[in-house]
């Protein structure tokens, strides 16, 4: 009897890591479907595919047109829009589809995601393989993820009345949440997952949330010029316009709107948004290096630090190529992986969630 109450706790903690890869491994799909998502909406963006679609039927719109009087239905009200007056009137039947479909995997995929997060999460909850303080998390990303359907709507709504495209300001709080969901859902994977080292200096945390921070605002401007088309012009580097500081960067009145609506200083800060980061990231990797040598946590910082110098020269690429449609979504998928990375790096930092028998300790 005695033999069998000591190996309880054991029996236990092998349970709750078992849990715990379960539990992680599902998140890890839902990584990549939501990488699969982003990338979509990228290419649905790029191709200007994002107003094909003029109603939002979160369960109807699953069935795609079926017959020509429903392809020509649908077309018709693709030709209501301005998008479609001022942009592409005669466009063919066929030419519609090309960018239905965009469209309509775009959100088939988020309604996917929704999916593969929300099945799980009332599975593993019913069979108590969610251990207590990591609930909320997941319900709060779950919460987001809706409320990210109500914001994609949103933005479409805004390109289908007085205007050929989107909102630049509800495309950049789109891309944006759906960076955070995948920070979130990340953070929380490698807060499952054992750690080879113990939790680095509080510094070193900071500083690597500090970088999470740093990228997540760099994707918000990414997402102004990208619904700006601001990376069309002024495609050169280092110079911009000529110069280092371009002029005519606060020519809209009042002065806050440059930083929203002017292509030109939205292109700039977006460009300082990257010096930013690199010099952070470098910073972080000489400062890491220093305080935890020899550390995996030194490791990932270089390999972050890698990460945003790789994504600095697609960016410049994509710049100076004019925005070709590969080089824009390698820059997309690039960003997404070195955010990922980031995030996971961040959460390193700080070690792995306590054990489950460790917050009863504590508690």
């Amino acid at each position: 009897m005695a033999a069998i109450s000591a190996a309880a706790p054991f029996v236990a903690r092998d349970r709750d890591l078992r849990n715990r890869a379960l539990v992680r491994g599902w998140l890890y799909v839902v990584l990549l479907v939501l990488s699969v998502l982003v990338l979509v909406g990228g290419v649905t963006r790029l191709t200007e595919s994002g107003l094909s679609i003029t109603e939002w039927k979160p369960i109807h719109g699953i069935i795609p047109p079926l017959n020509d009087a429903e392809w020509q239905e649908e077309f018709q009200r693709y030709q209501q829009i301005p998008q479609y007056a001022e942009l592409n009137k005669g466009m063919s039947l066929e030419a519609f589809k090309s960018i239905f479909w965009w469209e309509w995997l775009h959100r088939i995929l988020a309604r996917g995601v929704g999916v593969v997060f929300a099945v799980p999460l009332v599975f593993f909850w019913a069979t108590r393989r969610i251990e207590r303080g990591l609930g909320p998390k997941l319900l709060g990303i779950l919460l987001l993820g809706g409320l990210q359907g109500a914001i994609g709507w949103w933005m479409v709504a805004s390109g289908l009345v007085d205007r050929v495209s989107v909102s630049q300001y509800r495309l950049a709080t789109h891309l944006t949440l759906a960076a955070l969901i995948f920070t979130a859902t990340m953070v929380v994977a490698r807060g499952l997952a054992p750690h080879s080292e113990p939790a680095a200096d509080r510094s070193t945390q900071r500083l690597a949330g500090f970088l999470v921070l740093l990228a997540l605002i760099q994707i918000y401007l990414g997402g102004l010029v990208a619904g700006l088309d601001a990376g069309l012009s002024y495609n050169t580097w280092p110079l911009m316009d000529g110069k280092l500081i371009p002029g005519d960067l606060l020519i809209l009145e009042p002065a806050w709107r440059n930083f929203f609506e002017s292509p030109k200083t939205v292109q700039f800060i977006h460009r300082l948004g990257a010096y930013a980061i690199f010099v952070a990231a470098l910073w972080h990797m000489i400062a890491t290096h220093r305080r935890q040598p020899g550390t995996t946590h030194a490791r990932r910082a270089t390999l972050l630090f890698l990460l945003v110098l790789v994504q600095a020269l697609i960016g410049i690429g994509t710049l100076l190529m004019q925005v070709p449609l590969h080089m824009a979504l390698t820059h997309q998928a690039v960003a997404l992986v070195l955010l990922g990375f980031a995030a996971a790096h961040w959460r390193g930092t700080k070690g792995a969630y306590p054990m489950p028998n460790q917050i009863a300790v504590r508690g």
